[in-house]
Protein backbone atom coordinates (compact mmCIF):
# COMPACT_ATOMS: atom_id res chain seq x y z
CA UNK A 1 0.00 0.00 0.00
CA UNK A 2 2.79 2.23 1.03
CA UNK A 3 4.36 2.21 -2.33
CA UNK A 4 1.60 2.79 -4.53
CA UNK A 5 0.54 5.75 -2.00
CA UNK A 6 1.19 9.55 -2.71
CA UNK A 7 0.97 9.91 0.73
CA UNK A 8 3.70 8.75 3.26
CA UNK A 9 1.88 7.17 6.14
CA UNK A 10 3.49 5.99 9.84
CA UNK A 11 2.41 3.13 11.25
CA UNK A 12 2.62 1.95 14.88
CA UNK A 13 0.86 -1.01 16.75
CA UNK A 14 -1.90 -1.88 13.97
CA UNK A 15 -2.82 2.22 13.40
CA UNK A 16 -2.08 3.94 9.95
CA UNK A 17 -1.12 7.76 10.17
CA UNK A 18 -1.05 10.13 7.51
CA UNK A 19 2.01 12.64 7.62
CA UNK A 20 2.32 15.87 6.58
CA UNK A 21 4.23 17.69 3.79
CA UNK A 22 7.05 20.27 5.26
CA UNK A 23 7.26 23.76 5.53
CA UNK A 24 9.76 26.07 2.99
CA UNK A 25 11.94 26.43 6.16
CA UNK A 26 12.03 23.09 7.37
CA UNK A 27 12.65 22.09 3.53
CA UNK A 28 15.68 24.82 3.50
CA UNK A 29 17.35 23.18 7.21
CA UNK A 30 16.92 19.82 5.81
CA UNK A 31 19.28 20.88 2.84
CA UNK A 32 21.19 23.02 4.65
CA UNK A 33 22.13 19.73 7.30
CA UNK A 34 21.61 16.75 4.31
CA UNK A 35 24.74 18.68 2.18
CA UNK A 36 26.90 19.79 5.09
CA UNK A 37 26.98 16.12 6.56
CA UNK A 38 26.67 14.32 3.14
CA UNK A 39 29.77 16.07 2.51
CA UNK A 40 31.48 14.85 5.81
CA UNK A 41 30.35 11.53 5.16
CA UNK A 42 32.05 10.78 1.82
CA UNK A 43 34.60 8.15 2.36
CA UNK A 44 33.08 6.98 5.32
CA UNK A 45 31.72 3.82 6.56
CA UNK A 46 28.37 5.71 7.02
CA UNK A 47 25.24 6.22 4.80
CA UNK A 48 23.05 9.28 5.06
CA UNK A 49 19.07 9.19 3.98
CA UNK A 50 16.70 11.77 3.66
CA UNK A 51 12.77 10.92 4.30
CA UNK A 52 12.24 8.81 1.69
CA UNK A 53 13.83 5.93 3.35
CA UNK A 54 11.64 4.51 5.99
CA UNK A 55 12.70 2.89 8.77
CA UNK A 56 11.53 -0.16 11.24
CA UNK A 57 11.81 -0.83 14.70
CA UNK A 58 11.04 -4.43 15.28
CA UNK A 59 10.98 -3.71 19.23
CA UNK A 60 8.27 -1.52 19.07
CA UNK A 61 6.14 -2.07 15.50
CA UNK A 62 6.79 1.37 14.41
CA UNK A 63 6.96 2.02 10.62
CA UNK A 64 8.25 5.87 10.20
CA UNK A 65 10.51 8.22 8.13
CA UNK A 66 13.16 10.53 10.09
CA UNK A 67 13.94 13.95 8.37
CA UNK A 68 17.68 12.24 8.00
CA UNK A 69 19.02 9.09 9.45
CA UNK A 70 22.72 8.07 9.36
CA UNK A 71 23.62 4.47 9.15
CA UNK A 72 27.43 3.76 9.90
CA UNK A 73 28.35 -0.03 9.52
CA UNK A 74 26.08 -2.06 7.34
CA UNK A 75 22.52 -1.23 7.11
CA UNK A 76 19.89 -4.30 8.00
CA UNK A 77 17.03 -3.79 5.25
CA UNK A 78 13.51 -5.45 5.95
CA UNK A 79 12.94 -4.80 1.96
CA UNK A 80 14.20 -2.35 -0.55
CA UNK A 81 12.59 0.44 0.77
CA UNK A 82 12.89 -0.26 4.66
CA UNK A 83 15.86 -0.13 7.43
CA UNK A 84 16.04 -1.17 11.10
CA UNK A 85 19.63 -0.18 12.18
CA UNK A 86 19.63 3.78 12.10
CA UNK A 87 23.21 5.00 13.84
CA UNK A 88 22.43 8.35 13.79
CA UNK A 89 18.41 10.15 13.66
CA UNK A 90 18.01 14.34 12.86
CA UNK A 91 14.72 15.39 13.47
CA UNK A 92 13.50 19.20 12.35
CA UNK A 93 11.05 19.99 14.62
CA UNK A 94 7.80 21.88 13.13
CA UNK A 95 4.94 23.14 15.20
CA UNK A 96 2.65 19.90 14.05
CA UNK A 97 5.27 17.24 15.32
CA UNK A 98 7.42 19.02 18.36
CA UNK A 99 5.69 17.17 21.12
CA UNK A 100 5.60 14.15 19.58
CA UNK A 101 9.13 14.29 18.27
CA UNK A 102 10.39 15.26 21.54
CA UNK A 103 7.72 12.89 23.74
CA UNK A 104 6.68 9.71 22.23
CA UNK A 105 8.88 9.73 18.92
CA UNK A 106 11.66 9.81 21.77
CA UNK A 107 10.63 6.81 23.77
CA UNK A 108 10.13 4.96 20.59
CA UNK A 109 13.15 5.89 18.67
CA UNK A 110 15.30 4.55 22.22
CA UNK A 111 14.78 1.37 21.82
CA UNK A 112 16.74 0.97 18.32
CA UNK A 113 19.92 -1.01 19.69
CA UNK A 114 22.04 0.63 16.71
CA UNK A 115 20.92 3.87 18.06
CA UNK A 116 23.93 6.04 19.30
CA UNK A 117 22.35 9.54 19.01
CA UNK A 118 19.08 11.92 18.06
CA UNK A 119 19.14 15.32 17.25
CA UNK A 120 16.24 17.89 17.03
CA UNK A 121 16.72 20.90 15.60
CA UNK A 122 14.15 23.86 16.01
CA UNK A 123 12.47 25.66 12.90
CA UNK A 124 10.85 28.43 15.18
CA UNK A 125 14.10 29.70 17.30
CA UNK A 126 18.09 28.87 17.12
CA UNK A 127 17.89 25.77 18.54
CA UNK A 128 19.40 22.14 18.52
CA UNK A 129 19.19 19.14 21.36
CA UNK A 130 21.54 16.48 20.66
CA UNK A 131 21.00 13.36 22.41
CA UNK A 132 23.58 10.82 22.89
CA UNK A 133 24.08 7.35 24.83
CA UNK A 134 26.79 8.33 27.71
CA UNK A 135 29.63 5.66 28.83
CA UNK A 136 26.70 4.58 30.91
CA UNK A 137 24.48 3.46 28.93
CA UNK A 138 21.95 6.72 29.46
CA UNK A 139 20.84 9.26 26.65
CA UNK A 140 21.90 12.87 27.95
CA UNK A 141 21.44 16.07 26.42
CA UNK A 142 23.57 19.28 25.17
CA UNK A 143 21.78 22.00 23.51
CA UNK A 144 23.20 24.65 21.45
CA UNK A 145 21.56 28.16 21.02
CA UNK A 146 24.26 30.51 19.44
CA UNK A 147 24.92 30.91 15.79
CA UNK A 148 28.44 30.67 16.76
CA UNK A 149 28.18 26.90 18.03
CA UNK A 150 29.39 23.95 15.78
CA UNK A 151 26.89 21.08 16.71
CA UNK A 152 29.37 17.72 17.38
CA UNK A 153 27.93 14.23 15.92
CA UNK A 154 30.76 12.27 17.61
CA UNK A 155 29.29 8.76 16.92
CA UNK A 156 30.11 10.04 12.79
CA UNK A 157 33.15 12.28 13.65
CA UNK A 158 30.60 15.22 12.11
CA UNK A 159 30.35 18.57 12.80
CA UNK A 160 28.00 20.98 11.32
CA UNK A 161 27.50 25.13 12.40
CA UNK A 162 24.53 26.10 13.26
CA UNK A 163 25.26 29.59 11.40
CA UNK A 164 25.21 26.33 8.30
CA UNK A 165 22.36 25.08 9.51
CA UNK A 166 19.74 28.15 10.02
CA UNK A 167 21.63 29.77 6.39
CA UNK A 168 18.86 30.95 4.48
CA UNK A 169 16.13 30.88 6.53
CA UNK A 170 14.26 34.37 8.55
CA UNK A 171 15.70 33.40 11.70
CA UNK A 172 19.29 34.01 10.33
CA UNK A 173 20.06 37.77 10.41
CA UNK A 174 21.17 39.27 7.60
CA UNK A 175 25.00 39.76 7.60
CA UNK A 176 26.11 43.67 7.52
Amino acid sequence: MERASNVKHEYYEGEIFAMAGAGKRHNWMFTNVFTGIGIQLKGKHCLTYGSDMRMHIPENTLFTYPDISIYCGDPIALNEDTLTNPTIIIEILSRSTRNYDLGTKFKLYRNIPALKEYILIDTESIKVTSWRINTHQNWESEEYTSLQQIVKIPTASLAISMEDIYHGTSLLKPLS
